[in-house]
């Protein structure tokens, strides 16, 4: 797998090089937009690691020049601050992640290879229903299986069917009696509990921030989705 690293700064550049390397991806790593426009030009790429502040032409318009030569491998952007935004015009112009400075260079290898199997995944299996992707978060319904950032989840079976039907309601709001009635196949009380509480497990097992979720969201007397 070839990976184009973008940094000016020399340190960072040289650490996600590093961290590559050990998991043997080829590393194309350049400190200036010029010479890694040459790169995306003449060099065959899986996935781009762009800072957003580079001197020169910016991550943003390095992001928007790869999309524009109708390249579809990742791009993930790296950034000192994240803003709203920064994250919504790095979306529209194509990126697929970001990543907040000072970072973790592990959590970057764990979305790395997130983006890369995601690319795979819709590359070999774009008509393979049985399999959903969601910001990092994979469901295989054939396996029962889910795994966040390349990582198993150990969700229970009703765990598992909870999350698989929002998942297949995709930006739909469910009400607690509907999932409850079509997970538990049993007529909804009221005065159940059961929905929250194993939504609120769920969300533990994925490592959710209770306060911001990144993918269960609660609309308030409404129910639950996964944007």
């Amino acid at each position: 797998m070839n990976v184009l690293v973008l940094d000016d700064e020399k340190e960072i550049a040289d650490l996600v090089e590093v961290y590559l390397q050990n998991e043997n991806y080829n590393v194309y790593k350049f400190y200036t937009s010029e010479e890694a426009i040459k790169c995306i030009d003449t060099t065959p790429l899986d996935l781009a690691i762009l800072d957003v502040m580079v001197q020169g032409k910016n991550g943003f318009e390095i992001c928007r020049y790869i999309r524009d030569k109708k390249l579809k491998f990742p791009v993930i952007m790296l950034t000192a601050k994240i803003e709203d935004n920064d994250k919504i015009t790095g979306l529209t112009l194509g990126a697929d992640d970001y990543i907040t400075k000072p970072f973790n260079p592990l959590e970057l290898v764990a979305r790395v290879k997130s983006a890369l199997r995601r690319y795979t995944l819709y590359n070999t299996n774009e008509n393979n229903k049985d399999i959903i992707e969601i910001n990092g978060l994979v469901i295989d319904k054939d396996k029962h299986e889910c795994l966040l950032y390349d990582k198993n989840v150990d969700l229970t079976p009703i765990e598992f069917e909870i999350l698989l039907y929002l998942a297949n309601n995709r930006g739909k709001v469910i009400s607690s009696e509907e999932l409850f009635e079509k997970v538990w196949k049993e007529k909804y009380l009221d005065s159940n509990n059961t929905v929250m509480v194993h939504i609120r497990r769920i969300r533990e097992k994925l490592g959710e921030n209770t306060k911001n979720p990144k993918f269960i969201k609660t609309v308030w007397g409404v129910g639950y989705k996964i944007e």
